[in-house]
């Protein structure tokens, strides 16, 4: 079965990925529209198109959501799926012209890889291209090419991740599920049992994660404390029908979902933004509150697959490169 953001129908994904520079982007289509929201907890973001997705204002649904490192060179990436979209006539007519919905977010990937290569109209474009409705590719492509968590000590001490996607079905036959690029400064832990995962390496080359909870309430001297150079993105999306009010709450109860695996989340080195969609497919509503809660345990999941399916890249470990036992099971997938 499918358990990834393409289990809601009326959603394809697409990658493009430039593994040698560490960066691509990742476009969730919605061809036939959906209602969306955004919810930006970080404080250092890189955004478009997101102040359309208020409930207050006019434009009632979206045909695309993109993610993309590159910071924010990256956005360029949105005008190649704009041009596809528009290509195959899909957008908002305005009479003289069909105007695609396209918000979208950037992650900063540029610290490892190649700084000179970002995602560009062309690797947008590519990306709608190869967007399909089957088990989303997850790992170290797309806008998670260049993922990395725990990054305290700078990029060279951090944990490689990636993308990662999740989907759960509640009463009703409706879906609910989660994509992430998963770029944190902090570290991810298991939530059930708090252990650290994937975060900071001790910077003397020693095992074990050096913890940055417990060193932030530290002394700090000799660490990157300061280094900007982050953001988690998700999407979160339901085949319910959904209000824009709906979506928008979906998408800030989903922020809980990275709450419970990233720690610290949310910082001023962060642009932590989460995307919710409502295709609508499924043909009847869900209680807010429920799809919200879903959304949250969803959103967690696909982050733990962020860091389980992850390589290394760029000499930067990957989960399974620091586990003594790579068939380790983690217990929030018991």
């Amino acid at each position: 079965m499918n358990e990834t953001l393409t289990a809601v129908k009326g959603l394809s994904v697409g990658h493009t990925t430039h593994s040698d520079a560490a960066t691509g982007c990742t476009v969730v289509l919605c061809p036939a529209g959906a209602v969306a929201g955004v919810d930006v907890r970080g404080s250092a973001p890189g955004t478009r198109e997101t102040d359309l997705l208020r409930p207050v204002n006019t434009v009632q649904a979206v045909h695309a959501v993109l993610l993309t490192g590159g910071s924010a060179f990256g956005l360029a990436a949105a005008e190649g799926v704009m041009r596809w979209l528009e290509e195959q006539r899909i957008g908002f007519d305005v009479g003289v012209a069909v105007v695609p919905i396209v918000p979208a977010a950037v992650l900063f990937d540029l610290a490892i890889g190649r700084a000179d290569i970002r995602p560009t109209a062309a690797d947008g474009l590519a990306a709608c291209r190869t967007a399909h409705t089957g088990p989303v590719t997850q790992g170290c492509v797309g806008a998670g090419a260049g993922a990395t968590v725990g990054k305290l000590f700078g990029p060279m001490f951090a944990t490689k991740t990636g993308l990662g996607s999740a989907a759960r079905r509640i009463h009703g036959g409706i879906t609910v599920a989660a994509l992430v690029a998963l770029n944190a400064f902090g570290d991810v832990l298991d939530p059930g049992n708090g252990k650290i995962i994937a975060g900071a390496r001790q910077p003397d080359g020693s095992p074990g994660f050096a913890d940055t909870m417990a060193r932030l309430s530290g002394n700090l001297q000799g660490t990157m404390f300061g280094f900007g150079q982050n953001t988690t993105l998700a999407v979160v999306a339901t085949d319910a029908v959904l209000t824009k009010s709906a979506a928008t709450k979906m998408a800030q109860m989903a922020h809980d979902g990275l709450a419970r695996a990233i720690r610290p989340i949310h910082t001023m080195l962060d642009g932590d933004t989460v995307f919710a969609l409502g295709t609508g497919r499924a043909g009847r509503s869900a209680d807010t509150s429920v799809l919200g809660a879903i959304a949250a345990a969803a959103l967690t999941r696909a982050v733990m697959a962020a860091v389980t399916s992850a390589t290394a890249l760029a000499g930067i470990p990957a989960f399974n490169d620091i586990q003594t036992s790579p068939k380790t099971r983690l217990s929030s997938e018991n």
